[in-house]
């Protein structure tokens, strides 16, 4: 099974096609992450949407917008109520983890590589086959 991220950015416009993409895919979308990071000194959220494997071909996107919504422990905002109503539309599960910043690895796919690590350590993601 190949298991990758997608990532689509850190802006609004792309934590709506993230909602756009679990929605178009709601027989895929099998659940969300809550991603929580310290970067620059302030704290943040990645949102991430798991999708079910691709049958044939055994492939899992998981589409992600990284570190780009402010904690709202911190700070009440949009972009987290947003989240959780897609959770909610859609009948998914939210997984909130705390992770190293992206910014603690030299190359993207080291930090990938990482992340999918720790899914799979707490059983979000099938291991690999």
């Amino acid at each position: 099974m190949i298991q990758r991220f997608i990532e689509l950015g850190e802006g609004y416009s792309d934590l709506y096609e993230l909602i756009e993409t679990a929605k178009a895919n709601k027989n895929r979308a099998d659940r969300l992450l809550l991603l929580k990071t310290e970067k620059n000194g302030s704290a943040f959220l990645s949102a991430a949407v798991v999708m079910k494997p691709t049958d044939p071909g055994g492939f899992q996107a998981i589409y992600l917008c990284r570190e780009g919504i402010p904690d709202p422990a911190v700070r009440e905002n949009k972009r987290y109520t947003l989240i959780q109503d897609l959770a909610e539309e859609l009948g998914l599960t939210t997984a909130v983890l705390t992770v190293k910043p992206s910014s603690a690895f030299h190359e993207a796919e080291l930090y990938y590589q990482y992340l999918i690590g720790i899914l799979r350590l707490n059983h979000l993601i099938p291991p690999m086959k």
